[in-house]
């Protein structure tokens, strides 16, 4: 700590990815990343702007991008909002869209990042429980509020809820900005920005780091009422108008025109996923259904901590989050056959010892 930090630097409690380590031989399951490569013509598309032209600004509008996306999505571009990755699009929804002295709702078993984007903006944060199956209870998002967010599917329990839910919600809550963040829902769910067109108070938010398999180059976006996007676009013009670089921008066109990869890869961690949540229950494992990439499972006779260290010890790197109602679950995510062979390898070795 520093003495030229300000009071409100002190009062941060900054959020904590996902490690990333930097060793070899490593089955890492701890951050969600798709276990395929992007698309070819990603890769093609990138290298390809790899010439002078980098000198240059990009284009601050990412124009192109905007077009690919509701071409894809079926709205118009002026409902397209896009930055640096979904964290950053979330960043600037908290600050532009919720509203400050009214309490921002979510579930209690959420994102992380959602508080610590309350504590940035000085915005009050009021976690809702989720029932004891770990459903949201969509009778409990009513009353006076100044937004809410949740993910769908949620993380980390991987649960979906259904668009008729969604909208028992949109109903409820006319005049606040209801956000529907949907990093996992390619992998098993129905998307809300079905419904954008019908409710001026959706925004949903998605990111290509998972489905589409570009987490190193940071491109998320948000769907919604142009007046909603126009907001959004105030706040970052306000504070970095050329988020996205040439690269992004080009790979992300790209990823949205190989339809064939997309669905090729979402299907084989679709597929992957319902075999390991066997595998794990065959193994003892409670598992919560799961409509993301990756899964959350207990062992009723294990303690969780103790299981990721000893998993790591073998080189295989899980996710353990100490944190009321989930600190005794693992959050698996989906790698390849070789990947969860080799977690369920380790895991007999530790079961049965």
């Amino acid at each position: 700590m520093s003495r030229f930090w300000s009071p409100f630097v002190k009062g941060l409690v900054p959020y904590v990815p996902g490690e990333q380590p930097k060793l070899d031989n490593l089955v890492k399951l701890n951050t969600n990343e798709n276990p395929y490569g992007p698309s070819p013509k990603v890769i093609e598309a990138v290298r390809a702007q790899l010439d002078d032209s980098l000198r240059l600004y990009p284009a601050p509008n990412a124009d192109d991008l905007k077009q690919a996306i509701a071409d894809y999505h079926g709205v118009a571009s002026s409902q397209v909002f896009v930055g640096n990755g979904s964290d950053e699009v979330l960043a600037h929804l908290f600050n532009g869209l919720f509203q400050h002295g009214k309490p921002v709702l979510m579930p209690d078993i959420s994102y992380s990042f959602y508080p610590v984007y309350c504590n940035l903006y000085g915005i009050e944060a009021r976690a809702l429980p989720l029932d004891e199956n770990f459903r949201i209870r969509v009778e409990d998002y009513q009353g006076e509020n100044g937004g809410i967010i949740f993910p769908n599917p949620n993380a980390p329990t991987g649960i979906l809820l259904p668009l008729d839910g969604i909208e028992q919600i949109l109903k409820a809550n006319p005049d606040s900005v209801v956000v529907v963040d949907e990093a996992y829902v390619d992998f098993g769910g129905e998307s809300a920005i079905a419904l954008v067109d019908s409710y001026p108070n959706l925004l949903v938010t998605q990111t290509l780091s998972k489905s589409r398999s570009l987490a190193g180059l940071r491109v998320g976006f948000a769907v919604g009422h142009a007046d909603l996007i126009e907001g959004l676009e105030r706040i970052k013009n306000s504070f970095n108008s050329y988020p996205l670089d040439r690269l992004a921008i080009a790979g992300a066109v790209a990823a949205f025109e190989d339809q064939a990869w997309f669905e090729k890869c979402c299907n084989a961690v679709i597929d992957s996923r319902e075999q390991l949540s066997a595998a794990l229950a065959e193994r003892g494992f409670e598992v919560l259904p799961s409509a993301a990439n990756f899964v959350l499972a207990r062992h009723p006779e294990r303690d969780a901590g103790e299981l990721a260290a000893s998993l790591r010890e073998r080189r295989v790197i899980v996710r353990h989050f100490r944190q009321p109602r989930i600190e005794q679950h693992l959050r698996i995510t989906v790698g390849t056959p070789q990947q969860n062979q080799a977690l369920l390898d380790a895991l007999d070795a530790l079961l049965q010892g």
